[in-house]
């Protein structure tokens, strides 16, 4: 089983808010410049996304990779830790 970081156990441990970008797991400064620059620049609005893709994490690790540059590491990551905080908080 895979091992999640602090920041990750963080973020699913208590609602979003107005969470930046770069408080989801897999977002460091350098992704989440680059999903600002996209108009992603909170945390919510990168969950809308995932939203429209229908929590689908295979699409939205695409949608991450093609978008931030993300790699597929830090996309899983990311895609993770939303599935976990909607299965929290939806």
């Amino acid at each position: 089983m895979s091992t999640t970081s602090q920041k990750h156990r963080d973020f699913v441990g208590e609602p979003m808010g107005d969470k930046p970008v770069t408080a989801l797991s897999g977002i460091g400064e350098v992704l989440g410049n680059k999903l600002e620059e996209q108009g992603f620049d909170r945390a919510f609005v990168v969950l809308g996304q995932y939203l429209l893709l229908r929590k689908d994490g295979e699409l939205f690790t695409e949608w991450l990779k093609d978008t931030s540059g993300a790699n597929t590491r830090n996309a899983t990551s990311c895609s993770q830790c939303l599935r976990e905080w909607c299965d929290s908080f939806l």
